[in-house]
C-alpha cells in the first residue's frame, strides 16, 4: 500500500509560478535573479501557511541553478536542481530557530558560513521562526549577517516581525507576504480535488477557504479533513457539520423575521441555533457579518467584497433588494453594540434577544399618533415633533391624550448638579371646540429640530398672511402651547407667570422676572412663533421679551455690618469679642 501524503506536502509548490497568492513578491524575487542583483540577507515575514519557507526554498533552489529559465525559475534537469530535488544538496541549511535558539547554535551556524558551497554559487542558510532565538544568539549572529561571505545567503522568516531586533531588520530586505485570497484559495482546492478525484461543491470549499482565514496550508488540511469524513465527496452539508459552522440559512430566515416584523419567530431562530450547541456570541457575529453582506450587496461597485459561493451569492443580492440601507445601517448597530455589550452583560441571552427584538420592530410602520421616542431623546428640551391637526369643524368631544415619556430638564440643585430625569406626559390634539379661533382648513405643525423649522405647503400660506386676533386668542393660544410641553421647567414656569400683552402691528410682550427665563423664553422662540403663527393664522406674529425690575432690591450685609447691628443691640458683646479674640466671618 503507497505511502499516504497530505495534500499540504504532496501539492507544495515548486516553482515561483505554482506559488498562490502571492504574484508581487514572486515577481520580485525572479527579476532579482534575473538581474543578479541579489542581497546577502533576506526577511520573510507574514502569517502563518501563505508560502514563506516554500518561497525560501524555491529561490535558494533557483540562484544555484545551472541553467536557469528565461523566466527566472530553476531548470529542474541541472546537479544542483536534481539534488536539492532530492534532498542530498550541501549548499541550502534550513535551522529551526524554535529548537535551535541559543548562543552554540549560532555559533555552529556561523562554522559552515565559512566553507565554500561544493557546488553552484551561494550557500545558502534558511532559518525558520528567526523571532525564537534569545537575546545572547541575535548578538552572536549580527556581525555575521552584516558581514557574510561573497558565497553565503540568509533567508529568515517569520510570523511574527515585532519581535526582531531592530538591528536585524536593518540588515535585510524585508519581503511582507499577504494573506491569502478565498478566491486564490478555492481555486487551488478545485485544483487539488480534480487531481485528487474528490467531488466538492463549490459553497463547501468556499467555507473551508473562510474558515482557513488566508492560509493555504490550513485549507489543505481541513480539505484533506472533510475528504475523509464524507468519504470523497466534499458537500457544503457535510462542511459546516463537521467544523461546527452556523449555516447560512439560518441568518436569511432570520432577516426575513425581522423585514416582516415577525418578533416570535426571530426568537425562535435563536433558541434553536442555541440548542445546537452555538455560543450565543458567535451567533451574534455571523449575523453581524451576514448583515454586512448585504450591505455590500446593495451597490454594484462593492458586489465584489461579498465572497462566497454563485448559489449563496444570488440568496444575498435577492435579500439586499428588500433591505433599505437605513434598516442595514441600524440593524448593524444594534448587532455591533450587541457584540461590545456582551462580555459585560449579566443576562447575555436576554441581550441578544433585545436585540432581535428591536431589528424586528425597526420596520414595523409606526402609528400616526406617536412619537419617535428616538427623536426626542436626542433633543434637550422638549421640541413639537409631531403633526397636530387642527379640526375643520366644531366637535364637542376632545381626542384621547398621547402618552410618551419625554426628556424633561430640570433646575440646577443647590450644588449647581443638572439633574435630568425622564417623565410621563401627555400630549393631546386640539380641537377648535378647545381653541375657539377661526377655521382656515387644516393647520399642523411640522417637524422643529434644532431650531431649524421645516418648509410646508401650510408654512408658505400663513407667512404672507395678516389675519387679525384679539388678547383672548393670543392668551387661549398661549396657554395651549404650554400644555404641549413638561411641565416643572424653568420655560413652564416663566411662560406661566407672565401674560402676552398684545401690542400693535401684531406684536405682544411677555415680562419675566430673571434673566434666566428671559434666556430661556428666547432660545424657544424658534418654537413658539411658528406655531402662534400657524394657529392664529399670521405670518407677522413676533415678541418683545422684557426682565420686570425689582420694586426694592435687597440690601446685602457685610459681617462686620452685621456685628455693628448685634452691638447696638447689645454692647455687652464688645467685651465677649475682644476677650475670646473672635474673627469676624
Amino acid at each position: 500500500m503507497e505511502n499516504y501524503i497530505v495534500s499540504a506536502r504532496k501539492y507544495r509548490p515548486t516553482t515561483f509560478m505554482s506559488v498562490v497568492g502571492q504574484k508581487s513578491l514572486t515577481h520580485t524575487l525572479k527579476n532579482a535573479i534575473q538581474s543578479n542583483r541579489l542581497a546577502h540577507a533576506y526577511l520573510f515575514c507574514g502569517p502563518r501557511g501563505v508560502g514563506k519557507t516554500t518561497c525560501a526554498r524555491i529561490f535558494a533552489k533557483s540562484i544555484n541553478c545551472s541553467n536557469p529559465t528565461p523566466e527566472g525559475e530553476a531548470c529542474n534537469c541541472c546537479e544542483s536542481c536534481q539534488s536539492f530535488n532530492e534532498g542530498r544538496s550541501y549548499n541550502i541549511h534550513e535551522l529551526d530557530a524554535a529548537s535551535n535558539n541559543s548562543v552554540e547554535d549560532i555559533r555552529s551556524l556561523i562554522d559552515q558560513v565559512r566553507i565554500p558551497p561544493q557546488l553552484g554559487k551561494y550557500k545558502v542558510f534558511i532559518i525558520d521562526e528567526v523571532h525564537m532565538l534569545s537575546q545572547a544568539a541575535f548578538n552572536a549572529f549580527l556581525k555575521t549577517l552584516e558581514e557574510p561571505p561573497q558565497h553565503a545567503l540568509f533567508i529568515l522568516a517569520t510570523t511574527e516581525k515585532h519581535k526582531i531586533l531592530p538591528t536585524i531588520l536593518s540588515r535585510c530586505q524585508i519581503y511582507d507576504f499577504q494573506r491569502i485570497s478565498i478566491s486564490d484559495i478555492v481555486d487551488h482546492l478545485k485544483y487539488v480535488a480534480q487531481s485528487e478525484g474528490i467531488a466538492f461543491e463549490e459553497e463547501a470549499l468556499s467555507v473551508i477557504a473562510q474558515k482557513s482565514d488566508g492560509g493555504m496550508r490550513d485549507a489543505l488540511s481541513v480539505f484533506d479533513q472533510m475528504a475523509s469524513y464524507s468519504g470523497g465527496n466534499v458537500t457544503y452539508k457535510s462542511v459546516i457539520a463537521n467544523l461546527n459552522l452556523l449555516d447560512y440559512d439560518y441568518y436569511f430566515k432570520l432577516v426575513d423575521a425581522f423585514l416582516e416584523g415577525k418578533v416570535p419567530e426571530a426568537l425562535l431562530i435563536f433558541d434553536e441555533v442555541l440548542k445546537g450547541g452555538f455560543e450565543a456570541q458567535y451567533f451574534v457575529t455571523g449575523l453581524s457579518n451576514h448583515l454586512r453582506d448585504l450591505l455590500v450587496c446593495k451597490d454594484p461597485s462593492t458586489i465584489s467584497l461579498l465572497q462566497v459561493g454563485d448559489g449563496v451569492a444570488a440568496k444575498y443580492k435577492e435579500q439586499a433588494a428588500k433591505c433599505t440601507n437605513e434598516f442595514l445601517y441600524k440593524a448593524i448597530d444594534i448587532s455591533n453594540s450587541c457584540d461590545f455589550n456582551y462580555k459585560a452583560s449579566g443576562n447575555k441571552r436576554l441581550l441578544v434577544e433585545l436585540s432581535l427584538i428591536k431589528m424586528s420592530q425597526f420596520n414595523q410602520k409606526k402609528k400616526s399618533d406617536q412619537i419617535d421616542d428616538d427623536w426626542w431623546a436626542e433633543e434637550p428640551l422638549l421640541s413639537i415633533a409631531s403633526e397636530i391637526p387642527f379640526a375643520t369643524t366644531l366637535t364637542q368631544e376632545t381626542a384621547p391624550p398621547v402618552k410618551t415619556t419625554l426628556p424633561i430638564v430640570e433646575e440646577s440643585n443647590k450644588k449647581g448638579v443638572s439633574i435630568s430625569l425622564n417623565k410621563t406626559v401627555s400630549i393631546r390634539p386640539i380641537s377648535e371646540s378647545t381653541l375657539p379661533l377661526k377655521k382656515a382648513g387644516t393647520i399642523s405643525i411640522t417637524h422643529i429640530k434644532k431650531g431649524k423649522a421645516q418648509s410646508s405647503a401650510a408654512a408658505d400660506a400663513i407667512q404672507y398672511r395678516s389675519e387679525p386676533f384679539t388678547q383672548n386668542q393670543l392668551q387661549e393660544a398661549w396657554n395651549e402651547y404650554i400644555k404641549l410641553i413638561p411641565t416643572e421647567t424653568i420655560l413652564v414656569n416663566a411662560m406661566k407667570s407672565s401674560k402676552p400683552q398684545l401690542l400693535d402691528n401684531f406684536k405682544f410682550k411677555v415680562e419675566v422676572t430673571n434673566a434666566d427665563q428671559h434666556q430661556r423664553l428666547k432660545e424657544h422662540c424658534d418654537l413658539l412663533l411658528p406655531y402662534l403663527r400657524k394657529v392664529l393664522l399670521n405670518g407677522k406674529v413676533d415678541i418683545l421679551i422684557e426682565e420686570k425690575e425689582m420694586a426694592e432690591k435687597q440690601a446685602i450685609y457685610s459681617p462686620l455690618d452685621k456685628l455693628n447691628y448685634m452691638v447696638a443691640q447689645n454692647p455687652n458683646l464688645v467685651a465677649l469679642y475682644k476677650e475670646f479674640d473672635l474673627e469676624i466671618s
